[in-house]
């Protein structure tokens, strides 16, 4: 097949939509598949091009028999809903000559990527011109969690209209996806038809992400941390809908407990603020995005995974880090409603306490950091479950199938909207 894949955010992307999106455009191109992307120059999540690309110029290259074609796109050095808008906005614009440029190539699957949103509108008619089946894939309700955390300020009525558009939008595509149970049921709310809905949940490399038995983790000694000591991390997007301000609190109220040191590993419009705030605790540390390569040590050097997520952003979005946090084997912390998805799959192969509350985060820390059997015990449920459910090989697979079935018109409803069948 000829597949079109139109996003915002693609490989060398080390963390989030890009990473995926680069691995599954690498699998179909390795099946057989000849695989185009429409997408920007790198930039997250640092928010800065990375280097040696241009955020003015397009740009044609090639990466394991993709052809990739980057479009300009404006990156805000001060992220707030606005600048946010006008980023999507740039992108928008750019693409739209690539896009229609493929018109010669008539690709036979045309698969848009949310976020953006902005963007499959779009795709939709490009696939509609061409008789190509269109396939949005969400990564997260942008939209919603945009108003909800007022990232998008604006009117009741015009709100409204937003989303009648959204809803408006994803029934008219062919197959509408989405990564964990009660997302699908979202779509389902919003008068997806099951037999368009598909189940695409993120996934890990179990044979990359894996328990270290070394007891010398390079990470933990960059870190000067002594083998006594247990490690609480947050490796990640430093944004608003992370919370990470409260973790920096349940840090606070650990300072006279030596032994237990947190690290903070990632970038985003919230970091500045959150090593302002932690500037005088001893127990926090802050480390950069960590290339891939070290993305095994920096996962094993944790004693405890902390994935803490605001309230509002709860079933909006599943946060794609929690693959390769169960993957390594070591107790996860999640913040989390009762009843939400998060929750659900957490409660049983780790521990869940409520969000935005640093007094129960840190009283969990602290119990969980004194009993060492426990969190070994944790780890081995996380990563059992991680090799069940969330193998790349597995779910790449699956959806390759269900592109076939799509393209030859026997698709039927595949989902299952039940919580914790997914990350």
């Amino acid at each position: 097949m000829r597949i079109l894949i139109y996003g915002l955010n693609f490989y060398p992307e080390p963390t989030g939509i890009g990473k995926y999106t680069g691995e599954l455009a690498a699998y179909l191109a390795g099946h057989g598949h000849q695989v185009r992307v429409i997408t920007t120059p790198p930039y997250y999540p640092h928010w800065k091009i990375q280097p040696g690309y241009s955020s003015k110029a397009y740009r044609k290259e090639t990466w394991q028999g993709v052809e990739i074609l980057r479009c300009p796109v404006w990156v805000p050095g001060n992220l707030n809903g606005l600048t946010r808008l006008l980023h999507l906005l740039t992108f928008m614009l750019s693409s739209l000559p690539m896009l229609f440029a493929q018109l010669a190539w008539k690709p036979d699957t045309v698969l848009s990527i949310a976020p953006s949103l902005f963007n499959a509108p779009f795709a939709l008619v490009f696939a509609r011109l061409i008789g190509a089946k269109a396939w949005l894939h969400i990564q997260d309700f942008e939209l919603e969690v945009a108003l909800k955390l007022g990232l998008l300020p604006m009117g009741r009525h015009l709100a409204g209209l937003a989303m009648l558009l959204e809803r408006l939008l994803l029934n008219s595509f062919d197959r509408v996806s989405s990564i964990s149970g009660r997302m699908l049921a979202h779509l389902k709310r919003k008068g997806v038809p099951d037999d368009k809905i598909a189940s695409f949940p993120n996934w890990v490399d179990t044979t990359r992400i894996f328990p270290l038995t070394d007891e010398c983790n390079p990470v933990r000694e960059g870190l000067g941390l002594a083998p006594e000591q247990v490690a609480v991390l947050y490796s990640g997007s430093m944004g608003r809908k992370q919370g990470l301000e409260y973790l920096v609190d349940a840090a606070r109220r650990l300072q006279d407990q030596p032994q237990i040191q947190f690290i903070l590993c990632g970038d985003g419009s919230v970091r500045p603020k959150l090593e302002a705030e932690a500037r005088e605790l001893p127990n926090v540390r802050f480390l950069p995005v960590q290339p891939f390569e070290r993305l095994n040590e920096l996962l094993n050097a944790a004693d405890i995974h902390i994935l803490p997520q605001m309230a509002d952003a709860a079933d909006l979005a599943m946060p794609s880090k929690l693959t390769g946090m169960l993957s390594s084997g070591k107790a996860v912390i999640a913040t989390a409603m009762p009843g939400t998805e998060l929750s659900l799959v957490v409660n049983k192969i780790g521990m869940v306490v409520p969000p935005q509350d640093a007094q129960v985060l840190s009283e969990s820390i602290k119990a969980l950091a004194g009993n060492t059997a426990w969190r070994k015990q944790l780890g081995r449920l996380g990563r059992q479950y991680a090799c069940q459910r969330l193998e790349q090989k597995v779910i790449l697979s699956e959806f390759s199938n269900q592109l076939e079935l799509l393209m030859s018109g026997r698709i039927q409803a595949q989902y299952d909207i039940t919580p914790s069948t997914q990350s």
